[in-house]
């Protein structure tokens, strides 16, 4: 990107600060924030937002190192965790209380997203497979657990539209047009 992408603002707010504002409304206990690159700008960038922050010191190894990081931090506590990604724009409160009430009605051990055929984030993992998760090499992300629970896992439905992630200059120039 050239730049920290999780600075870069959508309508007017950055896309760290859009999400975890998203997951601050959706109703749930806690909302953990992962912090690694750029660590001071970003906790600076979550000033007054509900949340509380730990630091990935193993950012540089892949993102399943976050994940690792995360699910420690809970792990002891947490009946479930809802995996949100910062540079997914458009997932909003509603989605993830959502992937929530699905939960709470089935108890099944995955919540996925599924945008048409593709599944992708947030995900909600029930902490029966927490150890799988952090099982994940350090370059992956929960996807496999999701395909290895598939039988058991529910899929709640949202808009083709509302999958769009940050991943390039070129990404973040048609998101921004929109």
């Amino acid at each position: 990107m050239g730049r920290n992408k999780l600075l870069l603002e959508i309508e007017g707010e950055t896309l760290v600060r859009r999400v975890v504002r998203a997951a601050g409304g959706a109703g749930v206990d806690r909302v953990l924030v992962v912090l690694g690159h750029d660590e001071a700008r970003i906790r600076a960038e979550l000033e007054g937002l509900r949340c509380e922050t730990v630091v990935n010191p193993d950012h540089a190894r892949g993102a399943g190192t976050s994940l690792h990081t995360g699910v420690r931090h809970v792990a002891a506590e947490a009946s479930a965790v809802v995996i949100v990604l910062a540079d997914m724009p458009f997932v909003t409160a509603a989605m993830i209380a959502g992937l929530v009430d699905r939960y709470r009605a089935t108890l099944a051990p995955v919540v996925f997203s599924r945008y048409g055929e593709i599944q992708a984030p947030p995900t909600l993992y029930n902490r029966a497979l927490f150890e799988e998760l952090l099982a994940i090499e350090n370059d992956r992300g929960g996807k496999q657990v999701v395909l290895r629970h598939d039988r058991d896992a529910e899929a709640v439905d949202w808009p083709e539209s509302a999958l769009h992630d940050i991943d390039s200059p070129a990404d973040y120039d048609r998101i921004a047009r929109s």
